[in-house]
């Protein structure tokens, strides 16, 4: 073979591989932009929440019990009992525990009529508490929870 053949075959074959990896190049660019695009228009939904008990406790602590919706599963929650008190004329929270786990509770059951099987408190210094929510219909409600509120803050009991 001569060196001029040698030389044109090459320059076809390092011409070929500069297309093939300009197409490559070009391909991966438009399939980023094209990713970036679609997924432009949508974003996570707002974190639902809503609060599904309450109570006072003479005029000193206020106790609630609020679903947050799961961001990443619509229909998980995780419900939040937080303590309050009363302090210049305004609520403050002195406390906040997960009842159950983290997105323990199914969204919609907890966050319905009925959701509420268990939710008793006292004037008391400790202050005892407990919570069973409803996890399912077929279900049924949850074991009750006991927890003391002393001086603010929420302790197992």
């Amino acid at each position: 073979m001569s060196m001029v053949r040698k030389g044109i075959r090459n320059r076809v074959r390092t011409r070929r591989a500069s297309t093939a990896a300009l197409t490559l190049l070009m391909a991966g660019v438009l399939g980023t932009a094209g990713a970036g695009a679609s997924s432009a228009g949508t974003s996570t939904p707002a974190q639902q929440k809503k609060q599904i008990a309450s109570s006072v406790l003479g005029s000193d602590y206020k106790i609630t019990l609020t679903a947050l919706q799961s961001p990443e599963d619509q229909y998980a929650a995780t419900v939040e009992l937080q303590v309050y008190k009363q302090s210049g004329g305004a609520w403050k929270e002195t406390d906040l525990v997960t009842v159950g786990n983290v997105n323990g509770w199914f969204w919609f059951p907890v966050t319905g009529s009925g959701a509420i099987c268990e939710f008793s408190t006292a004037s008391t210094e400790p202050a005892p508490l407990a919570v069973s929510l409803l996890v399912t219909p077929s279900i049924g409600c949850s074991d009750p929870v006991n927890y003391l509120v002393k001086e603010g803050r929420v302790y197992a009991a």
